[in-house]
């Protein structure tokens, strides 16, 4: 990607070290990355950074994910969302997905090459 075509990615997750592998990760894919570490600095971050997609754990302190996605969407923010999870849940996942339309990824079961790549997919980078 070249600067004038490099998206901005937001990684919304308490987990520091799952955080610091994404950011790295992505960062090394030729993105521009910001972080937050749970839902009220992802608000800030979403007003303030305008990302292209957000990657968005579901179970975080002060907002969750899913609160936070239905602010997003209260203030007509439509940023493609990735919701991120460690649960198999099935409640968690249905709650994510009728806040907004998004996919989502069972953290323990996607490699971070799999996360890459659907990133890509979502904002259309061959």
């Amino acid at each position: 990607m070249t600067e004038k075509t490099k998206k901005k990615i937001l990684v919304v997750e308490d987990d520091n070290d799952f955080r610091f592998i994404l950011e790295t990760s992505f960062s090394k894919a030729g993105f521009d990355v910001c972080c937050a570490a749970d839902g009220l600095e992802g608000l800030n971050s979403v007003r303030e950074e305008k990302p292209d997609l957000i990657f968005l754990d579901i179970l975080m302190p002060n907002i969750d994910g899913i609160e936070m996605a239905r602010i997003l969407k209260g203030e007509n923010i439509k940023t493609p969302i990735i919701f991120l999870t460690n649960l198999s849940d099935v409640d968690h996942i249905a709650k994510a997905e009728e806040t907004v339309m998004a996919d989502y990824i069972i953290k323990s079961n996607t490699p971070v090459e799999k996360i890459i790549e659907m990133a890509k997919n979502k904002l259309n980078i061959k």
